[in-house]
């Protein structure tokens, strides 16, 4: 089975160049730090709305899904998982009914990880902004922000790993925090130091062997960090 044909007809964002878009390069220029932030098991604890979502997704269609297998591989777009369970002719349909089921099943469920209010307020304190770039579909992510009343500058959905330095670098982020190591791989192809949380499927001997430049044990460490980050006295390898 193949992702590629799938996941190709997921939207992408639409990016500029910070450094030839006179708006950004300003709006860039006049905050201390913008960081970004990933969402699934970084900000939010997805895994039991994910899981009931698979569930009615299984009940739907009568077809097999390991709900508790599939939480343990969060990261990746959705389009990755379901061929786990669904043939490639097949993939698009289940996509769009999985996040057709996804509001009425996951948002109540999701709740947000420990420190993620307080990372986001830091990255404020500090006359920073913070935005949130993740590989989930951008209006279901906006749910679960609205929900759990974070808010953030901005949000930008349908991007992975490496694709994920389109947005870091339109809005011109410094940082990128993220638990998996596709969210290391978007920060040093953006350019953008890695800030790694073990909060999720990667290990952190795995996020620093994929290049993480800090590791923390979850964002609870992050406000300490930061200030030390814009102060410039922060050692590289802060945390776990």
């Amino acid at each position: 089975m193949t992702v590629m044909s799938s996941y190709s007809a997921v939207p992408t964002a639409t990016t500029t160049d910070p450094n030839t878009d006179p708006h950004l390069a300003s709006d860039a220029a006049s905050h201390t730090v913008t960081v970004g932030f990933d969402l699934d098991m970084t900000l939010i604890d997805s895994r039991p709305g994910i899981k009931a979502t698979y569930e009615a997704l299984s009940a739907r269609t009568g077809t097999y899904v390991d709900a508790d297998l599939a939480v343990t591989r969060l990261g990746p777009p959705l389009e990755q998982e379901l061929v786990h369970w669904f043939p490639d002719e097949r993939i698009e349909e289940m996509s769009e009914l999985y996040r057709e089921l996804y509001p009425d099943y996951a948002i109540a469920p999701t709740p947000a990880m420990a420190g993620a209010r307080e990372a986001i307020e830091a990255v404020r304190r500090a006359g920073g902004r913070a935005i949130v770039v993740t590989a989930k579909h951008e209006p279901n992510a906006k749910l679960h922000l609205s929900h759990l009343g974070i808010e953030a500058d901005a949000v930008i959905g349908w991007l992975w790993a490496e694709a994920k330095a389109e947005a870091l670098r339109e809005y011109g982020a410094t940082v990128y925090v993220g638990d998996h190591t596709g969210d290391v791989r978007g920060a040093r192809t953006a350019g953008a130091l890695s800030v790694a949380v073990a909060t999720g499927p990667c290990a952190a001997d795995e996020l620093r062997a994929a290049g993480a430049d800090v590791v923390l044990d979850d964002l609870t460490a992050f406000p300490t960090w930061l200030a030390g980050h814009i102060a410039g006295r922060v050692d590289g390898h802060t945390g776990s």
